[in-house]
């Protein structure tokens, strides 16, 4: 795969220092590379590069460790011993928080979404490396979800009354203080592109991003303000509709500009959401979805997640097929890992057929 050298390492001028920027705890090897991607670019006529946050360390892969440097950081400085959480059962966000908190010497909670709580998912891919980990796990219903909110200050109250000092992490950790890990991304790509020589415009430069709870989002719509970044922003849903992720990240946003004080910070009249390829529900693939995972694996050995990445670059190269131009000329994938999900008996019973 190709990569520019000018897109590695630290950016210039030495390790990177955000102006207002809270405590972090280091756990993702920073800044994470920016690849080219040529054979991708070659069939889709435009020029296609990747951010690579899947290679923000082997178990923490993907987006959820640059928001858990700053919610840990916090967690850590309000003397918290045990951290609480939530999410699907093959939840990236829940595996890289079991792992984070090992790491700093946390106790762990977690409150897993399933079918059917009285028949426990298999222990494979990320529920497997959660309790590697030494995660508490449990596992509750999709209409206990809902109540997610409730569930996680029982658990609150529960570890309190046992004497423990507990800190809850919203899901994905996406929230205003982890929206600064994806702040610091776009400085880092800011330093990058400007290595490249590449022009800063929104004529020119698309970024993509899959969007699960709109914490990722709203740190690279943040970050583009701070760092006078001009570039389009993409989401491309994997649940909901474009209506809620706009209000969650507009949320966000507002928090954000509130709690940390960013005069500069506004709240944009148009936050671009693509939802026409959520396909058939969160965690459900798709032979066409699948067929695009393996073809960019094939072309360029990158390796996207059935989750939320395929489908995110699914729909990238399907409007480009439909609309050439539509995204621009150039565009930024955000690649926010998620391989262990691939990993489980369900997709690559999908998958089989198609390799």
């Amino acid at each position: 795969m190709g990569s520019d050298p000018a897109s590695q390492g630290t950016p210039p001028g030495g390790p990177l220092q955000l102006a207002g920027e809270p405590p972090r705890v280091h756990l993702a090897p920073l800044p994470t590379p920016l690849h080219h991607l040529p054979r991708l670019s070659e069939r889709l006529g435009i020029e296609v590069l990747c951010k690579r946050d899947d290679l923000t360390g082997s178990v923490l892969s993907g987006n959820k460790v640059r928001k858990l440097e700053y919610l840990l950081a916090d967690a850590r400085a309000v003397g918290a011993d045990t951290v609480v959480t939530c999410g699907g059962a093959q939840s990236n966000h829940c595996r890289a928080t079991a792992l984070a908190a090992a790491q700093l010497g946390l106790g762990c909670r977690l409150l897993l979404r399933t079918d059917d709580p009285s028949v426990p998912p298999p222990l494979e891919g990320n529920l497997l490396l959660d309790r590697v980990a030494g995660a508490d796990v449990r596992f509750i219903s999709r209409a206990d979800y809902a109540r997610r909110a409730e569930l996680l200050a029982e658990e609150v109250a529960r570890l309190s009354t046992a004497g423990r000092v507990p800190y809850v992490i919203p899901e994905g950790g996406s929230n205003a203080l982890g929206a600064w890990g994806y702040v610091r991304a776009v400085f880092e790509l800011r330093s990058q592109l400007a290595a490249m020589q590449w022009r800063e415009t929104a004529r020119d430069v698309t970024i993509v991003y899959a969007a699960g709870s709109g914490g990722t989002g709203a740190g690279l719509i943040a970050g583009a303000a701070l760092a006078d970044l001009e570039a389009r922003f993409v989401g491309f849903a994997v649940c909901d509709d474009a209506a809620y992720f706009q209000r969650e990240i507009a949320r966000i946003l507002a928090e954000l500009a509130e709690r940390f004080a960013l005069s500069r910070l506004q709240v944009p009249r148009e936050i671009e959401i693509v939802d026409e390829f959520v396909g058939v529900g969160y965690a459900k693939t798709r032979p066409e979805e699948l067929r695009t995972l393996v073809a960019v694996a094939r072309a360029e050995g990158l390796v996207l997640d059935p989750v939320y990445t395929g489908k995110a670059m699914h729909g990238l190269c399907e409007l480009q097929r439909r609309t050439p131009g539509c995204l621009g000329t150039r565009v930024i994938f955000v690649h926010t890992g998620g391989v262990f999900g691939l990993l489980t008996a369900e997709h690559a019973g999908s998958l089989a057929p198609l390799v």
